[in-house]
């Protein structure tokens, strides 16, 4: 009994060591991004389960920033691709170059080789070239010359578009949406917001801002999202999953169904808000707030029209009754 009381003790130790770093880390991006809670909050979950994200969004919104502050903030690599239609896929992965001197090829390490990157107006690189990052967000590495490299097992991609500028633009295909976890939206911050933001930015230069410690270290990054991994979901819960999938396959107005793929994402970003708020344990609540950004990438659509769908497809699937004290 002591033993078992003892080992119950440490779960507890450790889990409150994990949610007094969140704690902090949802500090530092709120500070970098004001009177945006809710994206950070969703930022959050995504890294947590080790999805990527995409926003599409207007420019200016404090996209690259928050990309930044988390790179800094978990002590990671940054990098960014300002993609465009002469971008490579070997400008993104890497390439071999022949040394001279040496009489041998050297790889030339790409910007996938980081922690956090930023793919910078994503739909404006082509097909081939946005095709190049598919092994990279799926399996977290990247195969060049038939020789495969491991990236970093916390990789994260932010990547952005530009709703209102469609020329030359290039749009996502289902593949390569499908490999992210969630589509956000910033939206312009409130007058009180963009006040504060003013005062805070007079004075500061460019550089400055990134000079804090970093919150935690890739490896208790890779930690945490390991604890996350193992959060509760009962059976009601999976089914209830299930039942929504199929109840999108079903939808008269959407073109494409939720894939399995998609499924096991929605899953693992409704484990991340559980565990965001405390719990070891998923319930309908956590699987229904992440339903919006994680529907809306894989339907197509404005936000209208897929706040539409995901209300009806969510109201037409019984919610599963979940002991919440066991």
């Amino acid at each position: 009994m002591t033993q078992n009381n003892s080992s119950h003790s440490l779960e507890n130790t450790s889990s409150c060591k994990h949610q007094e770093t969140i704690d902090r880390l949802r500090k530092r991006l709120n500070k970098s991004l004001l009177g945006k809670e809710d994206v950070v909050e969703m930022v959050l979950v995504c890294l947590l389960s080790r999805g990527h994200i995409i926003f599409d969004d207007l420019p200016g919104l404090g996209k690259t920033t928050l990309a930044k502050s988390v790179a800094y903030a978990v002590g990671g690599e940054f990098a960014r691709v300002q993609c465009t239609p002469d971008l490579l896929p070997s400008d993104i992965t890497g390439f071999n170059m022949f040394n001279q001197r040496t009489r041998e090829f050297e790889f030339m390490r790409g910007p996938v080789f980081s922690d956090v990157l930023l793919a910078d107006e994503i739909n404006r690189a082509t097909p081939r070239t946005q095709s190049a990052l598919f092994e990279a967000m799926a399996e977290r590495q990247v195969t060049i010359d038939n020789k495969r490299r491991q990236l970093s097992p916390s990789f994260f991609v932010v990547a952005t578009q530009n709703p209102v500028e469609m020329h030359g633009a290039y749009p996502l295909p289902e593949a390569q949406l499908d490999r992210f976890a969630m589509k956000l939206r910033i939206g312009y911050p409130d007058r009180a917001h963009e006040v504060e933001m003013l005062a805070a930015n007079i004075g500061v230069s460019e550089n400055s801002g990134h000079e804090e410690e970093a919150t935690l270290t890739p490896s208790h990054l890779w930690e945490l999202q390991r604890h996350v991994s193992e959060v509760s979901v009962c059976e009601a819960i999976r089914e209830y999953l299930v039942d929504l999938a199929v109840a999108t396959r079903d939808h008269p107005d959407i073109a494409l169904g939720l894939s399995p793929r998609g499924l096991i994402t929605w899953q693992n970003v409704a484990q991340a808000l559980a565990h965001l708020k405390g719990r070891d344990f998923v319930v309908p609540d956590d699987v229904q707030e992440v339903a919006l950004p994680v529907l809306d990438l894989r339907m197509g659509g404005d936000l209208e029209t897929s706040s539409r769908n995901v209300a009806a497809i969510l109201d037409s699937v019984t919610v599963p009754v979940v002991n919440t004290n066991s």
